[in-house]
């Protein structure tokens, strides 16, 4: 799968194909989809709290920084809402990237969130390398 900046702003299938119809990704390297973990002496172990942006989030249940994050919930909860403002937070608070991986999203959902981030200029359209998000 194509890794790096040039994959910031578009929208993947599973397999690392563009299906947002700006045509191919133009990035420096590929991964494979199953590769090794990172070795544990290359991460970075010093414990410390992500500062989300949400205030009852970083009182209630904080986040680790340099961890992954979970959320599951009924339909309808706002867990794609909360994921939105991280995303637009960690962009524009910390001017750091986010992955996002709408597993089991519907297509309408994701159209939803692609819409949503263009609208709040997460994905940038008439810069498309200054967009600090890709969606799979």
């Amino acid at each position: 799968v194509p890794v790096g900046e040039g994959t910031l702003g578009r929208i993947f299938n599973v397999l690392g194909e563009p299906v947002d119809n700006l045509g191919p990704v133009e990035t420096k390297e590929d991964f494979p989809i199953h590769r090794s973990a990172p070795a544990f002496v290359d991460l970075d172990t010093k414990l410390a709290i992500f500062e989300s942006g949400i205030k009852v989030v970083d009182l209630l249940a904080p986040y680790r920084r340099g961890g992954k994050i979970g959320l599951f919930g009924g339909a309808g909860v706002g867990k794609t809402v909360l994921i939105m403002e991280l995303i637009n937070n960690i962009a524009k608070a910390h001017g750091g990237v986010s992955v996002f991986g709408g597993v089991g999203e519907r297509t309408r959902e994701g159209n939803d969130l692609y819409m949503e981030m263009k609208e709040s200029k997460v994905i940038d359209e008439s810069n498309i390398s200054a967009s600090k998000v890709a969606l799979v």
